[in-house]
């Protein structure tokens, strides 16, 4: 007999040339009724972090993060648009959840946040459960949502009190916080303007005050329409609200969790990062740890004459070479004119490898290249292309 949560884990398989995975075999219910066991491709630290949160969950020790989420699943129809989700935010963390459209990034925030219902799992803040305490969960959450949510005929300041007052805080303390909020996003000069007459990048500042009203314990920062959280503002301003985020996280104890397709946002402001591909973590850990894992050694791309392209020969004859010459290249991808090698041999000298190339451009005619280490971005991208 199958319930809805049961599920056993077997650790079949682990270790293989760029990270850690192990073989998991869930089984459980599928949300109609009928138990099903699956065979999938689990990465080290995703299992690891799974145990760490069952762990926690087990011994009652949730609060110990500022939010556990625990086997979150959404099902529409037959599709499961977040499947199995499992992870924690460490109080005072900023937490990078990345991943392409329709990897599931907003049906998880829609879930943590309770606009949207959850076919399975449970999250918890505090002692608060998603389930159980829906009203008191969402006190202690922040969201700044996909589109902005704003009353075009209030100003600024009347926004941020009234969200302040339905948040709970006291009268007497509400200018003074909404005062230095304000100044934390750069929106001063604008705040006693009506909202529909904003710019974009004043809209969006606005929208991330309101999440941090009343400094909640976790707040979501999802991206606006085809921007980022602090996208759609100038350079200076985007850094004076990273600089405000770093602060709440000092002074309130808030933690964040980022969706972004800004991989130097990520890196500026992201203790962690996970990549969620087709519902699942595909990844977990620092940056640094991502592109030790799975970006070892350096990246070389090659661009090539697009009229000799077409010729199998000149084709054949730069692969004989590099085969020869770096044998540690692995081909990724093959984007019209240009060559895409990652060289897994991290001891190779920057001399050799610079020396190789230039050889290779004169011999192969070749318009330019570029030789660097593996980018965060490069490691997305890798996962990106499995989304279905």
């Amino acid at each position: 007999m199958f319930n809805k949560n049961s599920k056993t884990t077997a650790v079949v398989n682990n270790g293989y040339s760029t990270g850690q995975q192990s073989v998991v075999l869930n089984v459980g219910n599928n949300g109609y009724g009928m138990p099903f066991a699956v065979q999938q491709m689990v990465d080290s630290d995703v299992l690891a972090e799974k145990q760490r949160i069952d762990g926690l969950v087990g011994a009652q020790s949730v609060t110990s993060d500022a939010i556990v989420v625990q086997n979150l699943c959404k099902t529409f129809k037959a599709f499961p648009a977040v499947d199995n989700l499992s992870f924690g935010v460490h109080k005072e963390e900023c937490f990078g959840l990345l991943g392409v459209n329709g990897a599931g990034k907003t049906t998880t925030f829609r879930m943590l946040t309770g606009d949207e219902s959850l076919t399975g799992g449970q999250a918890w803040i505090g002692y608060l459960s998603l389930r159980q305490d829906l009203q008191h969960f969402q006190r202690e959450v922040g969201y700044c949502p996909q589109f902005d949510a704003l009353l075009n005929k209030m100003t600024g300041i009347e926004t941020l009190f009234m969200f302040c007052r339905l948040r709970g805080m006291t009268e007497d303390m509400i200018p003074t916080y909404v005062k230095d909020l304000t100044a934390m996003v750069d929106l001063t000069p604008h705040v006693h303007k009506c909202t529909e007459t904003y710019s974009g990048g004043n809209r969006r500042k606005l929208s991330l005050a309101i999440a941090l009203c009343a400094a909640p314990a976790v707040i979501f920062l999802g991206r606006v329409t085809t921007n980022e959280p602090t996208s759609g503002v100038d350079p200076s301003a985007r850094r004076k609200i990273w600089s405000t985020l770093a602060s709440l996280q000092r002074i309130y104890g808030s933690a964040f969790v980022l969706t972004s397709h800004s991989m130097e946002e990520c890196e500026a402001l992201c203790a962690r990062v996970a990549i969620m591909v087709n519902g699942q973590l595909q990844c977990l850990g620092s940056v640094q740890h991502l592109r030790h894992k799975f970006g070892q050694g350096f990246t070389i791309l090659a661009k090539l004459r697009r009229d000799m392209t077409e010729d199998p020969s000149y084709m054949a004859s730069i692969e004989q070479f590099v085969r020869q010459e770096m044998p540690s290249a692995v081909l990724k991808d093959v984007h019209q004119c240009l060559l895409h090698y990652h060289i897994t041999d991290p001891q190779m000298l920057w001399s050799k490898m610079f020396a190789l190339m230039e050889d290779m451009k004169h011999r192969f005619s070749l318009e330019d290249y570029t030789i660097s280490d593996t980018t965060l971005e490069q490691i997305f991208l890798s996962f990106a292309r499995r989304q279905r």
